[in-house]
């Protein structure tokens, strides 16, 4: 019973042709399939919220990867997990001081990044339309 109402809802639908609309742009504008690779690479290395935090952080400035780990309360064998996959996806760099590693994020679109995907989980969520 269920299916069929769903069925009958779907075809009360108004269809329209593509002609219907104003042109909009396709994914191609954006880049090709290699960047959309990265970037969905990007964020999956970014989809824990450990290392959401530890981006967060390094967004402030340099970080010693001890003092990286203590503030986290992390393992340094975790901290240093976190870090080579996210310098692998090329978000993170490093340089080395005597015995420390320092890092930071690799440039201001990270950093951009970021704050925007933090500011849009902290809007209210809209009332979506029926």
């Amino acid at each position: 019973m269920k299916n069929r109402e769903t069925q009958q809802a779907r075809s009360k639908v108004a269809e329209c042709a593509p002609a219907d609309h104003a042109p909009r742009p396709t994914p191609d504008a954006w880049g090709n399939d290699a960047a959309f690779e990265k970037a969905a690479s990007l964020f999956n290395a970014a989809a824990d919220v450990a290392r959401l935090k530890l981006l967060a952080r390094l967004a402030g400035g340099e970080w010693c990867v001890t003092e990286l780990a203590q503030a986290a309360g992390l393992p340094m064998s975790t901290m240093s997990e976190h870090l080579r996959l996210l310098r692998t996806e090329n978000l993170v760099k490093r340089r080395r001081v005597a015995k420390h590693m320092y890092y930071t994020l690799k440039d201001h679109h990270i950093t951009r990044l970021i704050r925007s995907a933090l500011e849009h989980a902290g809007e209210a969520p809209e009332v979506e339309d029926e």
